[in-house]
């Protein structure tokens, strides 16, 4: 068997044999056993633990580091923002404000504007009535003014034309219908100064002593007219010539009933009436021989019979 290498169990200096084992003290032995284990135990750590050990604390820190400065500059970043985005609201704030202000001054504006708008149609609708009525009492006015007055239309202008003239026409007129006129019966004769170059002649106006006269003239024409089968002529007045020329007595209208009189025969002729006229400065219409008499007062009335036929 080889030989075994043991511990030695005494000191190096001496040397044993089995015999004398059995004398040995034990407590005279030079023991390292427990030295020996201690020494195993405490081993020295591994150089290249320590370097990976090291290095993993470095990264670490570094990586630590690195967080530190981002979460600090994302930081800074989003407080930055904060104090923009504050900023801009408290803009957005004062841009509100003022809108807002701006927004209740217009309205302000707006209502004191309508006030005005409001008061100003309520004052237009009164001057229109008001202007109306005043046009009405002219109208009544005018028509009063005009009851004995009465008008001959398209008579021919004389040469040297005199009022003495214009007298002689209307008592020859006055003598072929049956209705004499003195001189002292015409208050006042004369012809309406015409337009230049107007085709027609223009009418002449006669001013008798009463209405009464003047509505026995008017009659009197209307009859005449009707009984012969020449209607009144230049002739009927005395003129010398030009004596077919047809004539047109008729009451002397104001400018407002001449106009409604004109747009009231339109309505005669294109709505089939049957009567059409005037009498005291108003003018009237008649459908037919059973219908109401209506009397024209305005345009507006005048459209209103036209649409609803």
């Amino acid at each position: 068997m080889p030989n075994l290498m043991r511990s030695p169990l005494l000191n190096k200096s001496h040397s044993m044999s089995e015999t004398d084992l059995a004398n040995v003290d034990l407590r005279d032995c030079d023991f390292s056993f427990e030295e020996n284990v201690t020494q195993r135990d405490c081993k020295r750590p591994r150089l290249a633990d320590t370097a990976t050990e090291s290095k993993k604390t470095d990264i670490r820190t570094i990586i630590r580091e690195e967080l530190s400065d981002v979460l600090q500059s994302l930081q800074s970043q989003q407080i930055l923002r904060l104090d923009t985005l504050e900023q801009h609201i408290l803009d957005i704030k004062n841009t509100n404000t003022n809108i807002e202000t701006t927004i209740s001054f217009l309205a302000s504006q707006n209502d004191e504007l309508k006030r005005k708008i409001e008061n100003l149609e309520s004052q237009n609708k009164k001057d229109k009535e008001q202007i109306t009525i005043l046009e009405q009492k002219l109208e009544d006015i005018q028509r009063e003014g005009r009851k004995k007055n009465f008008e001959i239309k398209n008579a021919p202008r004389q040469n040297d034309e005199t009022r003495e003239t214009l007298i002689d026409m209307v008592k020859t007129l006055s003598k072929t219908v049956g209705c004499k006129l003195d001189e002292r019966d015409i208050t006042d004769v004369y012809r309406i100064k015409g337009k230049k170059g107007a085709k027609s002649d223009s009418p002449i106006i006669v001013e008798t002593s009463s209405a009464i006269l003047k509505t026995e003239l008017l009659t009197m024409c209307k009859a005449f007219n009707r009984r012969t089968k020449q209607k009144l002529c230049a002739k009927h007045l005395g003129c010398k010539s030009n004596g077919d020329t047809p004539v047109f007595v008729s009451e002397q209208l104001t400018i407002k009933g001449a106009r409604l009189f004109f747009l009231a025969r339109d309505l005669a002729r294109t709505n089939n009436y049957k009567y059409c006229w005037t009498a005291f400065g108003r003018v009237y219409l008649r459908e037919h021989d059973t219908s109401p008499v209506i009397t024209v007062t305005n345009e507006a009335q005048i459209n209103s019979l036209m649409q609803k036929t």
